[in-house]
């Protein structure tokens, strides 16, 4: 193929992120207008990720960090939005593996993104570390922006096998909203270091969307 084709191929595909929706926020039966794509998450985890660097000055390479985010859910064009609570962490990770290889092997810097790719799965260096922990901490955050919005309802959750989850079950036992067990989810099964998880405190003790009658 030649290079102007490549490089429409791979923008076509990355496309399709922006019309697919998060699993998630489906599986609890979010109501609103927009629904956040799996796109509108990776800008979502990159905007936190310079936020996170700038206040705690984390010694990261921001601009591998950020292009790193940039395609860590690539594979999900192919395979769409797999949640934990859907498949294990292994197979998703096989499935999201061959599709990130395919897409990118044609293009002359592919084997470059597809190490970027696998060093934020393998989650070994200081990068990935602090990449991994602004994707998950992003999705706790919206969760917050929703259930302030008032978009969902605990009593309309119909077949959603996330409630099924151990955690998931004693956090709203012990009467957490849905957003603030989700904020305790991520504190209770991701390892935050100490600056991720003030940050993670703070939204719980706290209304983070800014009121226009305020």
């Amino acid at each position: 193929m030649s290079k102007e084709k490549n490089v429409i191929n791979y923008y076509v595909i990355c496309n399709r992120l922006k019309n697919i929706i998060r699993t998630g926020w489906k599986s609890w039966n979010v109501q609103r207008e927009r629904i956040e794509s799996v796109a509108e998450h990776i800008f979502g985890v990159q905007m936190l990720a310079i936020a996170m660097k700038s206040e705690y000055q984390y010694d990261v390479d921001i601009m591998k960090v950020i292009l790193m985010l940039a395609v860590h859910e690539l594979g999900e064009t192919v395979i769409g939005d797999l949640t934990q609570f859907q498949i294990s962490k292994e197979e998703k990770e096989k499935l999201e593996h061959e599709a990130v290889h395919k897409i990118l092997d044609y293009l002359l810097d592919g084997k470059q993104i597809e190490k970027l790719f696998l060093e934020f799965d393998e989650c070994k260096t200081k990068e990935a570390v602090f990449a991994y922990q602004c994707d998950k901490l992003e999705c706790d955050l919206q969760s917050k922006i929703y259930d302030e919005e008032g978009c969902v309802d605990l009593n309309n959750q119909i077949e959603n096998k996330i409630l099924e989850n151990e955690i998931v079950k004693d956090l709203l036992k012990n009467g957490a909203s849905w957003s603030n067990m989700w904020l305790k989810f991520g504190q209770q099964v991701y390892p935050y270091d100490n600056n991720f998880r003030a940050v993670s405190n703070y939204a719980l003790n706290n209304e983070i969307i800014e009121r226009k009658n305020k």
